[in-house]
């Protein structure tokens, strides 16, 4: 039975052509793999046939993306350990070093990511990290729960590598959390929350924490994600998907001064203070949605079953807060909801840099770090053009978007959008219709290099 991309998998009964999938399938794409410590590769193409010898090696220690999701149902029931994540992925350069004509055939993906910087308004290449200047051919990602697993695999990729295939570069991610638990980024509030859902019994699991009202649905389809391994033996049951890294550098000093000064201009004090910070996110620190209170609630897990269809005017949540920028859960007014659904990508960020305060503790912006800290952006997609460098061009990008009753231009996305940066409006009171201009939120996270990837099935890489 052919595989189904129209919708969600249900995984632990998938049989036939759909068993097949996911056991050639690598892991992370379909469901995150736990990676609190990371190594991201670059690497870069000499001779191919030592590069064909590496990528076959590679693939033993590699697991399926099955193999993940049994691993994560054994830890449920006895709390035994999963093995190391090791994860693949090829540019289109590195496809044609290889001499594969097959390559996936996604134009954004084959012009590259530095091509696309001019359309997302990212800053030159000429300044971006040495590593992302130059030609890359492969990243390999290694991750774990812990730095020692983690080191150890690490260094069994490298004892693969031939002397033909270097390493450009590598990055180094170290997961952040707070007092719950929840993983967070530099400035301190949850990240990766709401994420669409692939598999059925992910999709239950998140059913199973709301009220009976389901507001929003996480589920998506297949289609979103997987795409056909066109350089695999079989196309029709090996599958994979577009990987996009960005590297992106944050000022927290700069964003947490923001908050402030936004706060003072609103005239919120004492606890509403934070209110202003929520204002630029979307969620409060804790991952409290602003739509659905004026104050953080502490809630866990954190709540992801909310629409905007109480808070049309932005007087709750601005239009331009980071979330409903990035995905406006039907409300965006361009397309219709189920279009604007097609646009949402699988992200598996990780946060990189050592810093010597806590992004939890209440402490003046002026002992925040202003750089060598960040994001390790990183996401799958089934369409580049139609997800990620949409989502950054027409919704981060664009202060016409979300589009208002008004008329109004919300401004850009005061987290990760990019250009010239208009003000924008604010409501002093939660709730009403007292709205104040204020000056742009100045740009605090800034692109320090990525690329485009397609990271292939398990048989492709046999196969070489």
């Amino acid at each position: 039975m052919a595989v189904d991309l129209s919708t969600p998998l249900t995984w632990k009964s998938a049989t036939g052509d759909a068993a097949t999938m996911l056991d050639e399938l690598q892991p992370n794409i379909v469901k995150a793999h736990v990676r609190d410590h990371l190594s991201v590769l670059f690497l870069g193409f000499g001779d191919a046939g030592e590069a064909k010898t590496f990528l076959k090696a590679l693939a033993g220690l590699m697991k399926s993306a099955k193999k993940h999701l049994e691993e994560i149902e054994a830890f449920k029931t006895s709390q035994s350990g999963g093995t190391s994540y090791v994860g693949v992925g090829l540019t289109a350069t590195g496809y044609g070093k290889l001499g594969i004509g097959t390559a996936p055939g996604d134009p954004s993906f084959q012009g590259g990511a530095k091509k696309a910087a001019g359309n997302l308004v990212d800053p030159p290449v000429e300044s971006w990290d040495d590593a992302y200047q130059e030609p890359i051919d492969a990243v390999v990602l290694v991750g774990d729960a812990s730095a020692d697993a983690t080191q150890a695999k690490r260094a069994e990729v490298l004892a693969l590598l031939p002397g033909s295939v270097t390493v450009l570069g590598e990055e180094t991610g170290s997961g952040l959390t707070n007092e719950n638990g929840d993983g967070i980024e530099h400035f301190g509030y949850v990240d990766g929350r709401s994420q669409p859902l692939f598999l059925t019994e992910d999709v239950d699991t998140e059913r199973d924490t709301t009220d009976g009202i389901n507001e929003w649905d996480p589920s998506a389809p297949l289609s979103q994600v997987l795409v056909a391994d066109s350089a695999a033996p079989d196309p029709n049951v090996h599958f994979g998907s577009y990987f996009v890294f960005r590297k992106l550098e944050q000022n927290v000093q700069l964003f947490k001064q923001a908050e402030q000064d936004l706060a003072a201009r609103l005239g919120l004090k004492d606890e509403d203070a934070e209110r202003a910070g929520a204002m630029l996110i979307g969620r409060f620190e804790d991952g409290t949605p602003l739509v659905v209170q004026s104050a953080a609630g502490s809630h866990h897990p954190v709540e992801n079953d909310f629409s905007y269809d109480s808070d049309k005017l932005g007087q709750k949540c601005p239009f331009q807060a980071h979330i409903r920028k990035t995905n406006p859960r039907g409300s965006g007014g361009a397309e219709a909801p189920e279009a604007e659904r097609l646009h949402l990508m699988a992200r598996r960020g990780q946060t990189y840099g050592r810093r010597s305060d806590d992004p939890t503790a209440e402490l003046p912006p002026a002992y925040r770090p202003t750089k060598d800290v960040g994001l390790l952006f990183m996401a799958f997609n089934s369409n580049l053009g139609n997800q990620f460098e949409f989502t950054q061009r027409l919704w981060a990008n664009n202060p016409g978007f979300p589009i208002t009753a008004d008329g109004s231009k919300p401004g850009l996305d005061p987290v990760i959008g990019q250009g010239e940066r208009p003000g924008s409006n604010y409501s002093r009171d939660w709730g009403r219709n007292n709205v104040q201009p204020i000056d742009a939120i100045p740009q605090a996270v800034t692109l320090k290099g990525g690329e485009y990837f397609f990271m292939p099935s398990l048989a492709f890489l046999r196969s070489l």
